[in-house]
Protein backbone atom coordinates (compact mmCIF):
# COMPACT_ATOMS: atom_id res chain seq x y z
CA UNK A 1 0.00 0.00 0.00
CA UNK A 2 2.67 2.19 1.07
CA UNK A 3 4.29 2.09 -2.79
CA UNK A 4 1.46 2.97 -4.23
CA UNK A 5 0.74 5.81 -2.29
CA UNK A 6 3.99 7.11 -2.87
CA UNK A 7 3.93 6.72 -6.13
CA UNK A 8 0.39 8.14 -6.76
CA UNK A 9 1.21 11.10 -4.17
CA UNK A 10 4.11 11.82 -6.51
CA UNK A 11 1.96 11.97 -9.72
CA UNK A 12 -0.66 14.01 -7.82
CA UNK A 13 2.27 16.86 -7.33
CA UNK A 14 1.81 16.04 -3.36
CA UNK A 15 4.76 15.85 -0.92
CA UNK A 16 4.41 13.87 1.82
CA UNK A 17 6.51 12.17 4.87
CA UNK A 18 7.30 8.62 6.30
CA UNK A 19 5.32 10.12 9.46
CA UNK A 20 2.41 10.87 7.11
CA UNK A 21 2.34 7.64 5.50
CA UNK A 22 2.53 6.04 8.78
CA UNK A 23 -0.61 7.77 9.75
CA UNK A 24 -2.60 7.36 7.03
CA UNK A 25 -1.68 3.19 7.73
CA UNK A 26 -3.08 3.70 11.25
CA UNK A 27 -5.87 5.18 10.03
CA UNK A 28 -6.83 2.38 7.87
CA UNK A 29 -5.97 0.26 10.41
CA UNK A 30 -8.41 0.97 12.83
CA UNK A 31 -10.84 1.42 10.29
CA UNK A 32 -10.71 -2.15 9.14
CA UNK A 33 -10.73 -3.34 12.49
CA UNK A 34 -13.99 -1.56 13.54
CA UNK A 35 -15.34 -2.37 10.41
CA UNK A 36 -15.30 -5.74 11.51
CA UNK A 37 -18.49 -4.81 14.33
CA UNK A 38 -19.37 -1.63 12.66
CA UNK A 39 -19.86 -0.90 8.62
CA UNK A 40 -17.97 1.77 8.12
CA UNK A 41 -16.82 0.59 4.26
CA UNK A 42 -17.67 -1.83 1.45
CA UNK A 43 -13.70 -1.20 0.26
CA UNK A 44 -11.96 -3.34 2.60
CA UNK A 45 -8.67 -4.42 0.22
CA UNK A 46 -5.64 -2.36 1.32
CA UNK A 47 -4.71 -1.28 -2.69
CA UNK A 48 -8.30 -0.20 -3.25
CA UNK A 49 -8.42 1.64 0.23
CA UNK A 50 -4.96 3.05 -0.89
CA UNK A 51 -6.43 4.22 -4.45
CA UNK A 52 -10.44 4.45 -3.76
CA UNK A 53 -10.40 6.36 -0.79
CA UNK A 54 -7.03 7.68 0.15
CA UNK A 55 -5.53 9.28 -2.97
CA UNK A 56 -9.37 9.85 -4.09
CA UNK A 57 -9.38 12.38 -1.15
CA UNK A 58 -6.15 13.58 -1.80
CA UNK A 59 -6.74 15.23 -4.76
CA UNK A 60 -8.35 18.20 -2.73
CA UNK A 61 -5.46 19.34 -2.07
CA UNK A 62 -4.60 19.64 -5.93
CA UNK A 63 -7.53 22.34 -5.99
CA UNK A 64 -7.72 24.67 -2.87
CA UNK A 65 -4.83 25.38 -0.48
CA UNK A 66 -6.28 24.32 3.37
CA UNK A 67 -3.27 25.15 5.50
CA UNK A 68 -4.44 27.63 8.16
CA UNK A 69 -7.94 27.49 7.06
CA UNK A 70 -11.22 26.33 8.90
CA UNK A 71 -12.69 23.21 7.16
CA UNK A 72 -15.95 21.43 8.09
CA UNK A 73 -16.55 17.60 6.26
CA UNK A 74 -20.01 17.37 5.97
CA UNK A 75 -21.41 14.04 6.68
CA UNK A 76 -17.90 12.74 7.32
CA UNK A 77 -18.83 9.13 7.27
CA UNK A 78 -16.22 6.96 7.99
CA UNK A 79 -14.09 10.23 8.09
CA UNK A 80 -13.86 10.79 4.30
CA UNK A 81 -12.32 12.94 3.14
CA UNK A 82 -11.55 15.03 6.63
CA UNK A 83 -9.13 12.25 8.22
CA UNK A 84 -6.89 12.26 4.91
CA UNK A 85 -7.32 15.71 4.79
CA UNK A 86 -6.38 16.49 7.97
CA UNK A 87 -3.29 14.06 8.24
CA UNK A 88 -2.09 15.58 4.47
CA UNK A 89 -2.57 18.91 5.84
CA UNK A 90 -1.96 19.30 9.71
CA UNK A 91 -2.51 22.66 10.33
CA UNK A 92 -6.11 23.18 9.22
CA UNK A 93 -8.78 23.14 11.34
CA UNK A 94 -10.81 20.22 10.47
CA UNK A 95 -14.45 19.61 12.05
CA UNK A 96 -15.72 16.17 11.40
CA UNK A 97 -19.54 16.41 11.08
CA UNK A 98 -21.87 13.66 10.93
CA UNK A 99 -25.59 12.58 12.32
CA UNK A 100 -24.64 9.19 13.06
CA UNK A 101 -22.93 8.90 16.78
CA UNK A 102 -20.88 5.67 16.41
CA UNK A 103 -19.23 6.71 13.81
CA UNK A 104 -18.26 9.72 15.45
CA UNK A 105 -17.20 7.78 18.34
CA UNK A 106 -15.08 5.86 16.21
CA UNK A 107 -13.38 8.64 14.50
CA UNK A 108 -13.13 10.65 18.18
CA UNK A 109 -11.07 7.12 18.87
CA UNK A 110 -9.00 7.41 16.34
CA UNK A 111 -7.90 11.20 17.08
CA UNK A 112 -7.40 10.56 20.49
CA UNK A 113 -5.55 7.12 19.64
CA UNK A 114 -3.05 8.74 16.72
CA UNK A 115 -2.97 11.82 19.18
CA UNK A 116 -3.90 14.14 16.41
CA UNK A 117 -4.82 17.91 17.20
CA UNK A 118 -6.67 20.87 15.56
CA UNK A 119 -9.33 18.15 14.29
CA UNK A 120 -12.79 17.32 16.03
CA UNK A 121 -15.40 14.92 15.47
CA UNK A 122 -19.05 16.25 16.34
CA UNK A 123 -22.23 14.46 16.18
CA UNK A 124 -24.85 16.76 14.80
CA UNK A 125 -27.02 17.04 11.64
CA UNK A 126 -25.78 19.78 9.60
CA UNK A 127 -28.66 22.33 9.57
CA UNK A 128 -28.63 21.79 13.36
CA UNK A 129 -25.27 22.09 13.37
CA UNK A 130 -25.67 25.74 11.38
CA UNK A 131 -27.13 27.26 14.09
CA UNK A 132 -24.01 28.21 16.53
CA UNK A 133 -21.69 27.63 13.16
CA UNK A 134 -23.32 29.91 10.41
CA UNK A 135 -20.64 31.70 8.12
CA UNK A 136 -17.71 29.75 10.44
CA UNK A 137 -15.79 27.70 8.51
CA UNK A 138 -13.47 28.79 5.12
CA UNK A 139 -14.26 25.39 3.48
CA UNK A 140 -16.68 22.97 3.74
CA UNK A 141 -16.42 20.06 1.76
CA UNK A 142 -18.22 16.87 1.50
CA UNK A 143 -18.04 13.16 -0.13
CA UNK A 144 -21.62 12.09 0.84
CA UNK A 145 -23.80 10.26 -1.69
CA UNK A 146 -26.73 13.12 -1.27
CA UNK A 147 -27.66 15.37 -4.33
CA UNK A 148 -25.47 18.64 -4.79
CA UNK A 149 -28.79 20.71 -4.44
CA UNK A 150 -29.40 18.85 -0.90
CA UNK A 151 -25.53 19.14 -0.18
CA UNK A 152 -25.03 22.80 -1.11
CA UNK A 153 -28.18 23.73 0.99
CA UNK A 154 -26.51 21.81 4.06
CA UNK A 155 -22.93 22.93 3.45
CA UNK A 156 -23.20 26.42 1.78
CA UNK A 157 -24.65 28.47 5.08
CA UNK A 158 -21.64 27.12 7.28
CA UNK A 159 -19.01 28.60 4.82
CA UNK A 160 -17.75 32.27 5.63
CA UNK A 161 -18.41 34.79 2.51
CA UNK A 162 -15.02 34.41 0.51
CA UNK A 163 -14.65 30.97 1.37
CA UNK A 164 -15.61 27.61 -0.42
CA UNK A 165 -17.02 24.67 -0.47
CA UNK A 166 -15.81 21.41 -2.87
CA UNK A 167 -18.49 18.75 -3.47
CA UNK A 168 -16.30 15.36 -4.04
CA UNK A 169 -18.96 13.69 -7.27
CA UNK A 170 -18.61 11.12 -10.41
CA UNK A 171 -17.93 12.39 -13.78
CA UNK A 172 -21.20 11.24 -14.62
CA UNK A 173 -23.11 14.30 -12.55
CA UNK A 174 -23.51 16.96 -15.63
CA UNK A 175 -27.57 16.41 -15.01
CA UNK A 176 -26.77 16.62 -10.95
CA UNK A 177 -24.69 20.05 -11.70
CA UNK A 178 -27.34 21.65 -13.79
CA UNK A 179 -30.29 20.99 -11.29
CA UNK A 180 -28.34 22.66 -8.45
CA UNK A 181 -27.49 25.70 -9.91
CA UNK A 182 -30.64 26.81 -8.87
CA UNK A 183 -30.05 26.16 -5.34
CA UNK A 184 -26.40 27.68 -5.20
CA UNK A 185 -27.65 30.90 -6.57
CA UNK A 186 -30.25 31.07 -4.16
CA UNK A 187 -27.42 29.84 -0.75
CA UNK A 188 -25.26 32.76 -1.99
CA UNK A 189 -22.51 30.88 -3.83
CA UNK A 190 -20.91 31.68 -7.41
CA UNK A 191 -21.01 29.33 -10.71
CA UNK A 192 -19.83 25.67 -9.77
CA UNK A 193 -15.95 25.70 -11.37
CA UNK A 194 -15.38 21.65 -12.12
CA UNK A 195 -12.14 20.05 -11.83
CA UNK A 196 -12.32 16.33 -13.26
CA UNK A 197 -9.13 13.81 -12.44
CA UNK A 198 -7.80 10.41 -12.42
CA UNK A 199 -7.02 8.96 -9.63
CA UNK A 200 -3.46 7.27 -9.87
CA UNK A 201 -3.15 3.54 -10.73
CA UNK A 202 -6.51 3.30 -11.62
CA UNK A 203 -8.92 4.27 -14.74
CA UNK A 204 -11.55 6.02 -12.35
CA UNK A 205 -12.22 9.50 -12.96
CA UNK A 206 -14.11 11.37 -10.41
CA UNK A 207 -14.38 15.49 -10.49
CA UNK A 208 -14.69 18.04 -8.18
CA UNK A 209 -17.02 20.75 -7.67
CA UNK A 210 -15.93 24.27 -6.49
CA UNK A 211 -18.24 26.77 -5.73
CA UNK A 212 -17.26 30.10 -4.02
CA UNK A 213 -19.56 31.63 -1.89
CA UNK A 214 -19.77 35.28 -2.87
CA UNK A 215 -22.60 36.34 -0.05
CA UNK A 216 -24.30 35.45 2.75
CA UNK A 217 -26.54 32.32 2.82
CA UNK A 218 -30.56 34.51 3.65
CA UNK A 219 -31.54 33.48 6.77
CA UNK A 220 -34.24 30.78 6.01
CA UNK A 221 -31.53 28.56 4.83
CA UNK A 222 -30.43 25.79 5.84
CA UNK A 223 -34.44 24.49 6.21
CA UNK A 224 -35.64 21.25 7.84
CA UNK A 225 -34.23 18.67 6.99
CA UNK A 226 -37.51 17.15 6.02
CA UNK A 227 -38.13 19.83 3.63
CA UNK A 228 -34.72 20.15 2.18
CA UNK A 229 -35.28 16.30 1.13
CA UNK A 230 -39.41 16.76 0.36
CA UNK A 231 -38.84 20.09 -2.12
CA UNK A 232 -34.96 20.50 -2.49
CA UNK A 233 -33.98 24.04 -4.14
Amino acid sequence: MNELLKTGFSEMGLSVSDAQLAQLNDFTARMLETNKVMNLTGITEPEEIATKHLLDCASLLTAADFSKKSVVDVGCGAGFPGMPLHILCPDCELTLLDSLRKRILFLQSCIDGMGLTHIEAVHARAEEFAAAHREHYDFAVSRAVAQLNVLAELSLPLVKPGGMFIAMKGRDSDEELAAAKKAIAALGGEAPRVVDYTIPHTDITHRLVLIRKKKPTPKQYPRPFRKISANPL
